[in-house]
């Protein structure tokens, strides 16, 4: 199934809501408009989606057939409930949000009012530049929606040239979160080796431990869950 070329709104220009934009709008999507907060938020739309007026997210929503919602997890579903509030969101819009915490419960004011609801959440550790569109080409994306609308979801990330993963709703919250805790816990452990090598006044830290952190990965990967990793010294030589 391919959808029809839609006018899309992004709520949230953060890392994640700009680059799908821009994903979307490469393969024909109209971006209607965007909401941005920050002054960050507001030069990365500039950057990734040039010309897109920045609106208010009830104007979004007024607007647009697909309302693509990136706001941080925290904010999401009060952002729903308060447009519903303000009887924002129309009968057979379809309204998409990328947090890995929450399902499609969070849209439930949205669909009380006839939205077409889903969630989609990459897999992926986005920079917010470029760079991501390159990076979201093959990558994985976990999609949760109601049966009838589950292909919507899947046709919108297999133009994004992602490969959809699809959850129940009880799932999505669940895998969303362990990988949130991968991506955290990985960032926060090879900062701290690259912290502790650069105090030893070596010059280029990320080149010395960049081999052994990619080949530990890559062989814990191959090797799946069940099997014990081995070392790369010690055990290997013995």
């Amino acid at each position: 199934m391919r959808p029809g070329r839609l006018g899309i709104g992004v709520i949230g220009a953060g890392r994640v809501g700009a680059v799908l934009g821009a994903a979307l709008r490469a393969v024909g999507h109209s971006v209607v408009g965007v909401s941005a907060i920050s002054e960050e938020s507001r030069d990365r739309a500039a950057t990734l989606l040039p010309g897109v007026p920045l609106l208010e997210p009830a104007e979004i929503v007024e607007r647009c057939e697909l309302v693509l919602l990136a706001v941080p997890d925290d904010d999401l579903v009060p952002l729903v409930a308060g447009l519903a509030d303000l009887d924002h969101w129309q009968t057979g819009q379809i309204v998409l949000h990328t947090s890995g915490r929450h399902g499609i419960a969070a849209l439930a004011p949205a669909a009380a009012r006839g939205a077409v609801c889903l969630a989609v959440h990459p897999v992926l550790a986005f920079t917010g530049m470029s760079l991501d569109l390159t990076r979201l080409s093959g990558a994985m994306v976990a999609v949760t929606a109601p049966a009838a609308f589950l292909p919507i979801a899947q046709a919108l990330v297999v133009e994004m040239g992602a490969e959809p993963v699809v959850l129940t709703e009880d799932e999505f919250p669940v895998v969303g979160g362990i990988l949130a805790r991968v991506r955290e816990e990985t960032d926060r452990n090879t900062r701290h080796a690259l912290r502790e090598l650069a105090d030893q006044h070596l010059d280029d830290p990320a080149r010395l431990a960049g081999p052994l952190m990619r080949a530990v990965l890559e062989n814990a990967l191959a090797a799946g869950p069940e099997r014990p990793s081995t070392g790369l010294t010690g055990p290997e030589n013995s």
